[in-house]
């Protein structure tokens, strides 16, 4: 694959409605590499039932061990009301979920009774043998904060500059302050022509990014020119 050959460390990619599901997608990539990470950013929360995507990653992790990292979110409002998905609290489902998908993931048994996730003795049989990181893509204040409290990272979308990102990894920052201790990542899609990105990278690297996932800002073709760019700025 284009991206491996490049010394791309990850590909990550998105889950939109109504266009490809991630995780087939993400099947087809990690089948198709031998070490690329893939990240799933983001899976939209009201459309799944947290257990069968807790199944998912799990068999991902399990035919490609090490190479999965997963984002949750929110889900685009009008297209969760589309599909008959939508709830009134989405950070009280965003809780719910990512608390159980977590636990789900390293093998405890879940019992809760939330608003929305309601499991009752739910253990998976076959769970990953290693941490999946399980990350929350949002871009209000409380999302943020809750990132920083419950999840193994944030996922920012492209519409931060360098200067904006600050307030934004603050929110993350008062979460983390009464959050836990595991390793904590952050990732921002940053958009972006392949000349511009050596130049565009090192302002968000300075300000806390660890993970920079470019995204194209053209057509289809030029996505062999923005991946030697990303392996560039990767080496």
């Amino acid at each position: 694959m284009a991206a491996e050959r490049a010394a791309v460390a990850e590909l990550w990619l998105w889950e939109d409605c109504f266009l490809q599901g991630g995780i087939a997608a993400a099947a087809v990539a990690l089948a198709s590499t031998e070490t690329l990470t893939v990240g799933l950013g983001v899976l939209p929360a009201p459309l799944r039932n947290v257990v069968t995507t807790a199944m998912e990653i799990a068999t991902l992790d399990a035919m490609f061990p090490g190479r999965i990292r997963v984002g949750i979110g929110h889900g685009v409002q009008d297209w969760m009301r589309q599909a008959g998905a939508a709830v009134a609290s989405p950070l009280t489902l965003m809780r719910e979920y990512v608390t159980a998908l977590r636990d789900l993931l390293a093998g405890r048994s879940v019992s809760v009774g939330g608003r929305y996730v309601r499991l009752t003795d739910v253990q998976l049989d076959w769970p990953p043998q290693q941490r999946v990181p399980v990350l929350i893509g949002g871009t209000g204040p409380k999302t943020l904060a809750l990132a920083g409290e419950i999840s193994d990272g944030v996922i920012l979308d492209a519409q931060y500059t360098a200067a904006t990102l600050r307030d934004a990894l603050g929110h993350v920052a008062s979460g983390r302050a009464g959050g836990d201790e595991t390793p904590f990542s952050t990732v921002l899609f940053l958009a972006c022509d392949a000349d511009q990105v050596a130049g565009s990278a090192r302002p968000y690297l300075d300000a806390g990014v660890d993970t920079l996932v470019f995204q194209p800002t053209g057509p289809q073709s030029v996505m062999p020119h923005l991946i030697t760019a990303a392996g560039d700025v990767a080496a």
